[in-house]
């Protein structure tokens, strides 16, 4: 097991998993998740020479709950990682590894603070360059206004997504996990009409290798505990993040970059909206590696922890 230290960061202090010694490698998750969703990546970083340090974001887990949705947008939680960095590494740079809201994260961390941060590796969400409208206008255009569900709709509205998750949160996080994993039959689980809750319509969960009862135990636990509202205030925070990244319009992540999606992965082709994520990226991340495993869903480094190690590794090595 990692040991655990509680980190002041600056604003909040941060629960951190941590592993190894050498470099810093920072490990980012993301929604509906914790620092337990890099389980099988801890050891092998640590292995390979570095400190690898997974964290509950800010709103979860252990870590520190603010109030209000303002305390979740992204250049708050960008702070977090720099202030990070500088806690436990104050003399070199750090590498980020981050999946689901935590690439972006990851990405922008290090597009807007290049003296924290030497090298980033995304799963599952990759990186398009600083946004040129609030994403709320985009899936409004695309879903809202023709009637459709959009699950990001869904949580705009406080408190209630907070209430269909906390009624059963280990129901929750299976049901959502399930539902876009590479184990799921085809369907189109998530076609559904403006007004549907979030889990109508997804299948029933079926027993899959990478998520055991014990892990759900550990994710139950950890949501019965903090609750839902931190994590879902990140996806309220649209507007707020397009007017901070506004200033990084045009500029590109110049470190080298790393990006792994699944060929299941509906945030892997950015919903439908590029046919080729890696080669998008290079116009955003011209250092960019990029692999697509065929066959993985969306929960990347939990449905193929040996793809993913492999190839984290080999590229950690390499910087």
């Amino acid at each position: 097991m990692p040991e655990f230290r509680k980190i002041d960061v600056g604003e909040v202090t941060l629960r951190c998993a941590i592993e190894g010694r050498g470099p810093l490698a920072i490990l980012v998750h993301g929604f509906p998740e914790s620092w337990y969703s890099w389980r099988h990546q801890l050891g092998p970083i640590a292995d390979a020479g570095f400190t690898a340090c997974a964290i509950d974001v800010r709103g979860y887990g252990a870590s520190d709950k603010p109030q209000g949705v303002a305390a979740y947008a992204m250049e708050r939680i960008v702070g977090d990682l720099a202030g990070l960095r500088q806690a436990l590494s104050p003399d070199q740079q750090a590498v980020l590894i981050g999946h689901d809201w935590g690439a972006p994260i990851v990405w922008n961390s290090a597009l807007t603070n290049p003296q924290h941060f030497r090298a980033v590796a995304g799963l599952s969400v990759p990186f398009s360059g600083a946004p040129q409208r609030p994403f709320t206008e985009v899936f409004r255009e695309h879903f809202t206004s023709q009637g459709r569900f959009f699950y990001q709709e869904y949580f705009q509205e406080p408190g209630v997504a907070e209430a269909e998750a906390e009624a059963d949160p280990r129901d929750f996080v299976k049901r959502m996990m399930y539902s876009i994993s590479g184990d799921v039959p085809v369907g189109d689980y998530w076609s559904k009409k403006l007004g549907a809750t979030f889990l109508e319509g997804l299948p029933d969960p079926q027993p899959v290798p990478w998520l055991s009862e014990a892990d759900l135990d550990y994710y139950e636990n950890e949501f019965k505990a903090s609750g839902f509202a931190g994590p879902l205030n990140r996806y309220r925070n649209h507007e707020a993040d397009f007017d901070w990244l506004r200033a990084w319009q045009g500029k590109r992540i110049e470190q080298p970059s790393l990006f792994i999606g699944g060929t299941r992965d509906p945030a892997t082709t950015l919903f439908g909206a590029v046919e080729d994520p890696v080669a998008m990226m290079r116009l955003f991340a011209p250092k960019v590696e990029g692999h697509v495993l065929r066959g993985v869903g969306h929960w990347t480094q939990q449905e193929a922890p040996s793809e993913v190690n492999t190839l984290l590794i080999d590229w950690l090595k390499r910087l």
